[in-house]
C-alpha cells in the first residue's frame, strides 16, 4: 500500500515486513468495512509487544495521511475481564480527531464491521503529564474536566480473536461521542457515576464507574504511567476515554442510543 512506511527494526516475534503487512491488512479491512482474519491465526503466539508495534505503525501512517490525533482510549479495565484474558493491566489505543463527535450526532454504520457502543467517562487533560502519577488524586489534579461519553468500538478482525489482535487493531477504536456537559473534577464524584444505556427506547444496560479498577482516575493514571514507559506522555488537551463501565451494545443501521448519567446529564447518538 502506498503511504505505508516504517523505520521499525526487527524486534520481537514479528519482522518489519510482518508489521507492515499487518497494518496494511487492518487499514484495508477498515476501508472496505469487511472483517479480516485475526493476525493471531497467521502469527501463533502474537505478543502484546508486537501488537503495539502494529498499532504504532497504524498511528504513524494515519498521521502521514493527514489524520490528527486527539488522545487515547483505555480498554479491558474490569478486573474480571483481565483475569479471564490472563492480563495484569488494561490495554490502550489512539483516538482520531475526525472520529470525535458531539451528542446528537447521526453516524453511518454501513462501513463498520461489528460496531458496539459503551458508556464511559472522558477525561480532558489540563496539563502535560511527564512524571509518574502516584495516585488518583494526583491524576485528577492534572485533569481539566470530565465529560459523560459514549465510545464506538469496532472489531476489524473476525473471531476467534485474542487480546493482541484487538491491540493491533488500535484497541478496536471507531469513535467517541461527548456530552455537552463539562465537569470540573471537584464537581463530579467520578468514582460513583452511574449510567443507563438505552437502545431504541429500551434500557438494556446499566453500570457504575467504580467497576473500572476501582476508580476511572486510576485507569487514566495507569495509562499515563504506561505511556511514560513507552517514551510517550499525556499532553494538555488530550481526551482520554477511561474505560467502559457497562456492557457494550451492538449497533445496526436505524438504531438510536441514549446514555443517561442521571444528575450529570445525558447524550444520544443515532446510526443510519
Amino acid at each position: 500500500m502506498a503511504g505505508i512506511s516504517s523505520g521499525l527494526t526487527e524486534l520481537g516475534g514479528l519482522t518489519e515486513l510482518d508489521i507492515r503487512n499487518a497494518a496494511e491488512a487492518i487499514l484495508k479491512a477498515e476501508r472496505d468495512g469487511k472483517a479480516m482474519p485475526p493476525l493471531s491465526a497467521q502469527h501463533s503466539g502474537l505478543s502484546l509487544d508486537d501488537a503495539y508495534r502494529v498499532q504504532d505503525l497504524l498511528t504513524r501512517t494515519r498521521q502521514e495521511q493527514g489524520l490528527a490525533l486527539a488522545g487515547y482510549k483505555i480498554g479491558l479495565t474490569w478486573l474480571t475481564t483481565q483475569l479471564a484474558c490472563d492480563l495484569d493491566a488494561p490495554i490502550h489505543g489512539r483516538i482520531l480527531r475526525h472520529a470525535v463527535h458531539r451528542s446528537g450526532a447521526s453516524l453511518s454504520a454501513r462501513r463498520l464491521v461489528k460496531p458496539h457502543v459503551e458508556v464511559e467517562l472522558a477525561f480532558i487533560m489540563g496539563r502535560d503529564i511527564d512524571q509518574p502519577v502516584e495516585n488518583p488524586d494526583e491524576l485528577l489534579a492534572a485533569t481539566d474536566c470530565i465529560i459523560p461519553a459514549l465510545e464506538l468500538v469496532d472489531h476489524r478482525m473476525a473471531p476467534p480473536r485474542i487480546v493482541a489482535d484487538t491491540v493491533a487493531d488500535n484497541s478496536a477504536f471507531a469513535g467517541v461521542i461527548l456530552a455537552e456537559q463539562r465537569f470540573r473534577p471537584d464537581d463530579i464524584d467520578s468514582r460513583w457515576v452511574g449510567a443507563t444505556l438505552s437502545r431504541n427506547g429500551i434500557v438494556e444496560e446499566t453500570g457504575l464507574s467504580v467497576i473500572g479498577m476501582g476508580h476511572p482516575a486510576i485507569c487514566v493514571a495507569w495509562l499515563a504511567n504506561a505511556l511514560l514507559k513507552r517514551g510517550e506522555h499525556l499532553a494538555q488537551g488530550d481526551i482520554v476515554m477511561s474505560g467502559a463501565f457497562a456492557r457494550a451494545l451492538p449497533v445496526a443501521s436505524g438504531d438510536a442510543f441514549i446514555a443517561d448519567f442521571n444528575q450529570y446529564g445525558r447524550l444520544d447518538v443515532s446510526f443510519t
